[in-house]
């Protein structure tokens, strides 16, 4: 077990890149509470949890239990992962899970500050095959591709794995109640699990990761529209040019690992996103 030590005030200011500081009292307000924070940071080394996994849990909770305010400017990366004693991509990658996560966000001129936590959604992580069961409209899926292929660029890095690697890529048609829904592809680390074709027609994808051990935590998602190709209209059964839903997942395994990126879209004349908003 390795303890942090305590960050020193040469950080007070913004990263260079980005510019000066804003003001000598609020930096040295934010680098202070920030080295209270870090002071209470031990790393575990021998974790199998990766290192920057347990960098931005203790962030997060800092930020969520108001010990690291809104407002509050973090030292430069470089700084920062000097000070830990960690690689600059392994802070930085620390830094995009808590951006992405809606805690912290980065401006040129100003650096990396804490923002205010985004409305808290109630959603499990589940998959469409279990909302669709859960409900009675007896899921079917068609799967249309079931390969280990070269993980494009994009992919290889949502899924933190060296450009180049294999992966499993799936491509399904779900459908609800006899019909088309949603088109969905999935990439998966090769070495994670065998998904026989078969299984994947008679059940879901998360079900079939949590058979094989592999405990989803966590995932970020993002929901979008467009219009649909000629190809995707006629798989779902709509005309060209209809309203899609869209939506991009990377979920994560309770050591923060990517585990699984998923590309889908949806047809938006029968499905929809529900969200229920809870007042703070």
């Amino acid at each position: 077990m390795v303890t942090s030590p305590p960050l020193s005030a040469a950080g007070t200011g913004a990263d260079p890149a980005t510019g000066p500081a804003d003001g000598a009292d609020e930096s040295v307000s934010g680098i202070s509470a920030q080295n209270q924070v870090l002071a209470l940071l031990t790393l575990d080394r021998g974790s199998p949890v990766p290192l920057y996994f347990q960098v931005a849990q203790h962030l997060e909770q800092a930020i969520e239990g108001g010990r690291l305010p809104p407002g509050t400017r973090l030292d430069n990366e470089l700084l920062l992962a000097d000070e830990l004693g960690l690689s600059r991509p392994t802070l930085r990658r620390a830094m995009q899970y808590l951006v992405d996560k809606g805690l912290l966000v980065r401006r040129r001129g100003v650096g990396t500050r804490v923002v205010q936590p985004k409305v808290r959604r109630p959603l499990e992580l589940t998959s469409l095959y279990d909302d669709l069961a859960a409900t009675g409209q007896r899921p079917a899926t068609v799967v249309l591709s079931n390969e280990v292929i070269t993980a494009p660029d994009d992919v290889a890095a949502s899924l933190g794995l060296p450009p180049g690697s294999p992966v499993i890529r799936l491509v399904r048609l779900r459908s609800a109640s006899e019909q088309p829904i949603a088109r969905m592809c999935n990439y998966l680390p090769a070495t994670l699990l065998e998904l026989p074709t078969p299984l994947l027609q008679e059940r879901g994808l998360y079900q079939l990761l949590r058979s094989a051990g592999v405990q989803l935590q966590a995932a970020t998602q993002t929901i979008g529209a467009r219009s649909a190709t000629a190809q995707e209209a006629r798989m779902l059964g709509e005309s060209r040019g209809a309203a899609l839903l869209t939506m991009q997942r990377l979920t994560y395994d309770d050591h923060g690992t990517p585990v699984e990126y998923g590309v889908h879209v949806y047809a938006a004349s029968r499905y929809s996103f529900e969200l229920s908003l809870l007042a703070h």
